[in-house]
């Protein structure tokens, strides 16, 4: 009887992450949520972990975590500490979208000194 077809990265072996994370269970806490957006800062180096270089190829433009666990076909906990390997060695940087600079929210230079002039006025 067939049970079905496995999907991938529900039931991966438990050896093959353990030996990914090399034995690590969690990522530094807080270090990422599944919205943060993933930079590769450089492109892979040879002899470089094999996901490793994967994830900086996929991130040569913002990629969320969420994408990047979904394209390697790994749990989100196993990414996330492959994540904190490469923004450790500064091979990427991570930005939440919440905190991103936005211009549109700075208010003008013009504005802002005409504020002061008015308030040094009263």
């Amino acid at each position: 009887m067939n049970a079905g077809p496995v999907l991938p990265g529900r039931d991966d072996d438990p050896d093959r992450l353990y030996t990914i994370t090399r034995g690590r269970s969690r990522a530094p806490e807080n270090a990422f949520d599944l919205v943060t957006l993933i930079v590769a800062e450089r492109p892979p180096v040879p002899g470089m972990q094999s996901e490793h270089a994967r994830i900086l190829r996929m991130c040569e433009a913002p990629t969320a975590v969420v994408e990047v666990a979904a394209e390697l076909a790994l749990p989100v906990s196993v990414v996330k500490i492959l994540l904190a390997d490469l923004l450790e060695s500064g091979a990427v940087t991570a930005r939440h979208p919440r905190f991103a600079p936005n211009k549109a929210r700075l208010p003008d230079l013009d504005t802002l000194k005409q504020v002061l002039h008015g308030l040094q006025r009263l």
